[in-house]
This record gives structure tokens, sequence and C-alpha cells, in this order.
């Protein structure tokens, strides 16, 4: 079982206002991928706390039914474990996220992995490529 960043659906299902670049279009086909993955069957794990997360990108930049119907297939799909997050975790993260001069959720991430015994995650984001004992994934 793999990890599932906010960034793989944030760039899956966002519309581009703008021309994006080449690497930027690669990015946005290799998460559709992913999700394409996830919703032919692949199982895979995120957090109530990067579920928020990308709702609350949707909900900025698309329209609200859209943005609520993508979450809710999020929420429902089978495929998908949403792990809760204690306080202990959010502490535990702070801890990796000051040792590793990442960011909170990305931190909080690998403090998931770690108690699941995971150590792949999909991601669109470099700083997992520092962590010791995770593989990122971008395709």
């Amino acid at each position: 079982m793999k990890f599932v960043d906010a960034s793989v659906f944030v760039h899956a299902y966002l519309k581009p206002k703008r021309t994006l670049t080449a690497g930027e279009i690669q990015i946005k086909e290799d998460a559709r991928r992913i999700v394409k993955r996830v919703n032919e069957g692949e199982e895979v794990i995120t957090s109530a706390v990067h579920l928020a997360e990308i709702a609350n990108i949707l909900e900025d930049y698309l329209p609200m039914d859209e943005a609520l119907e993508i979450e809710k297939a999020l929420c429902l799909r089978d495929t998908i474990k949403i792990e809760n997050v204690k306080r202990s975790d959010c502490s535990d993260a702070i801890v990796e996220a000051e040792d590793k001069r990442i960011g909170l959720s990305d931190a909080l991430a690998v403090v998931l992995m770690r108690r699941r015994r995971v150590s792949e995650i999909y991601s669109f984001d470099s700083d997992f490529d520092e962590i010791t004992g995770i593989k990122r994934i971008r395709k």
C-alpha cells in the first residue's frame, strides 16, 4: 500500500486557468494516471488532514458542487483508506518537521507512514526524497 499526498489529487482535478509548462503538463498527466489506478482498485492510504487540505484547495478553485462531488468520491471510495490523526501524531510531526526542515503536512505523512509501515508515497513534493526509508513515486 502507498500513501497518497494531497498534491496528487490536487494536480489531477484542478483545471488550470493559464497555459501550463511542459513540466506542469507532465505532472498533471502523472497525477491522473495515479488517480485512475486508485479508481480501478489500487488501495492507498491518506489522512483526514490531507483530505482536508485537498478540500480547501479544490473549494478555492472549483465551483462548490464540483469540489463536493470530488470530495465525496474520495471519502467514499473503498480503495482509499483515511487515517485518523491524533494529537500525538501532530506532536511527532512537529518534531519531524523541525528535524528535516519540511512542512507540517509532509511531516505528518511521514509519521503516519512509519506507524503503518508504509514506505512509498505518491507525491510531487521533493521534500520526501530526503526522508530515509521513504520512496517517492511520481507516476
